[in-house]
C-alpha cells in the first residue's frame, strides 16, 4: 500500500508531480537539455524499443516537463497531461491528433479567433466537414448532434462574451453522436470548474493565463484518458513536435504555487467590479457568470464554484467611447492577455477577434462598444475609480 497521503487542492498545487534528484534540491529542478545519454548501445535501442523507461529527447519528454505534467493531471482529476508550447498547440494538437478527412466536427460559434480558424478554414482544407451551432442553444446542439459526429470543441465560459455551454448535456449529445468533447476551460481554470467530471473526454489550456498568471512565458496543456492519450495523442504530439520548453514549464510550475490565491482574489474583485459596472448608467451591460443579470446564471452556479477572474462590459457610444475610455485608463492596462495579475482591458472586436468579421461578431454579440477586463491583483477599488474616472472623462 502506497504511504503516499490523499492530498487537498493547495497541498497538490504545491507538492504534486515532484521530482527530486540525489541532491534533494527543494525547488524543482530545471534541465536545461535537449537530450539524454545511455550507458550502452543496447540500453539505448531497449529505450527506443519501449522496453526500458528512460527520457531520451525534449521533445518527446523531459524532467522539469514531466512535473507539470503530473502536477496539472492531479490538479485537474486527468489520468494523463501533456505540455505544449502554447494554447494554440494545445488547441490544434488536440484536434488534429485524430481527425480524418470525411469526418465531422461540431463547434459552439463563441470560440477564440484563433480557435474558430481552425475549425471555419483550416480543418475544411483537409476535407473535413464542420458545423458551428450557438453554445447556449440546446435545441441546436441537438441537431447538429444528430448526425455522426467525430469531435465537438467548445469554451465555457466563452471568450470574451462568458456565454455558459451545459457541459454535462452537450457531453451526453455528443457521445450519443460518437464524438469526442474537447472542452476550452481556460477561463475557468482547473480550480472553477473541471470539465471532465461534467462529462468532457479532453481539457485544454493556454498555461499562458492563469496558471503563469504574471506574463512572463507561454504554455499550454492537453489532459484527458490515458488511453486516448497514449493511442491518440501521443503519435501526433511526439513526431510534430508541439514541445514545451522545460524553462517555461518551470516557471510555470512556479506560478501554479500561487494560482489558488490569485485566482480567489481576482474572482471576488471581478465581481465586485461587474456589480459596479452594472450599475454605471454610461455602460450598456455588464456580463459576469455570477451577476443576477447574467442569462445563465443559474447554469453557471451549477458547474463552476466561481465566477472567474474576467469581466466583459459594454460602453454607451461604440467604438469610438470604448476607446476612450481604454485610453483614459492609469492603472488597467491595454493589452491582448488574460489571467495575469496585473489587469488588462482588450478591445476584441479589432484585436482577438478581428478577423472573424463583422458578421460572425454580431452573431456572437461582440459590438464596437464592448471590452473585455481581465482583472487583476491590484486594490478592488482603486481598480473602480480606475473605471470611475474613465468613464467620466468617455
Amino acid at each position: 500500500m502506497s504511504d503516499t497521503p490523499k492530498t487537498r487542492l493547495a497541498t497538490d498545487l504545491i507538492h504534486a508531480g515532484r521530482i527530486r534528484t540525489n541532491i534533494e534540491e527543494n525547488a524543482e529542478a530545471l534541465f536545461l537539455t535537449s537530450g539524454f545519454t545511455y550507458e550502452s548501445a543496447e540500453m539505448a535501442e531497449a529505450v527506443f524499443d519501449n522496453r526500458v523507461q528512460h527520457f531520451q529527447y525534449s521533445r518527446f519528454a523531459n524532467p522539469t516537463v514531466t512535473m507539470l505534467e503530473q502536477k496539472l493531471a492531479k490538479i485537474e482529476g486527468a489520468e494523463v497531461c501533456r505540455a505544449t508550447a502554447t494554447g494554440m498547440a494545445a488547441v490544434s494538437s488536440a484536434l488534429l491528433c485524430g481527425l480524418k478527412a470525411g469526418q465531422r466536427v461540431v463547434a459552439a460559434r463563441a470560440l477564440f479567433g484563433s480557435c474558430h480558424w481552425i475549425v471555419s478554414t483550416l480543418l475544411p482544407q483537409y476535407g473535413i466537414e464542420t458545423v458551428f451551432v450557438e453554445g447556449t442553444d440546446l435545441e441546436g446542439w441537438k441537431e447538429a448532434l444528430s448526425k455522426p459526429t467525430a469531435l465537438v470543441l467548445l469554451e465555457s465560459p466563452s471568450n470574451p462574451m462568458l456565454d455558459i455551454v451545459d457541459l454535462r448535456a452537450v457531453s451526453a449529445l455528443a457521445h450519443a453522436a460518437g464524438a469526442i468533447v474537447v472542452v476550452d476551460n481556460v477561463f475557468a481554470t482547473p480550480l472553477l470548474q473541471k470539465p471532465l467530471e461534467l462529462g468532457a473526454d479532453v481539457v485544454v489550456y493556454s498555461a499562458t493565463k492563469h496558471m503563469d498568471g504574471q506574463g512572463r512565458v507561454l504554455g499550454g496543456a492537453v489532459l484527458g484518458r490515458k488511453q486516448w492519450m497514449e493511442e491518440v495523442f501521443q503519435p501526433f504530439f511526439r513526431n510534430t513536435g508541439p514541445a514545451l520548453s522545460p524553462f517555461n514549464a518551470w516557471v510555470i510550475l512556479k506560478g501554479l504555487e500561487t494560482m489558488q490565491l490569485r485566482v480567489e482574489a481576482q474572482s471576488k474583485s471581478a465581481e465586485a467590479i461587474a456589480q459596479f459596472l452594472e450599475s454605471s448608467p454610461k455602460i450598456a451591460r455588464a456580463l459576469y457568470p455570477t451577476l443576477a443579470s447574467h442569462p445563465q446564471r443559474e447554469l453557471a452556479m451549477s458547474q463552476m464554484s466561481g465566477g472567474g477572474t474576467l469581466v466583459t462590459f459594454e460602453v454607451k457610444g461604440g467604438k469610438d467611447a470604448a476607446f476612450r475610455v481604454m485610453n483614459a485608463f492609469r492603472i488597467i492596462t491595454i493589452s491582448n492577455n488574460l489571467g495575469d495579475t496585473k489587469s488588462l482591458a482588450t478591445h476584441p472586436a479589432t484585436t482577438t477577434h478581428m478577423r472573424i468579421g463583422a458578421e460572425e461578431r454580431a452573431k456572437l454579440g461582440i459590438t464596437d462598444g464592448c471590452i473585455r477586463l481581465s482583472v487583476g491583483l491590484e486594490d478592488t477599488q482603486d481598480l473602480i475609480d480606475d473605471l470611475t474616472q474613465a468613464l467620466t472623462k468617455a
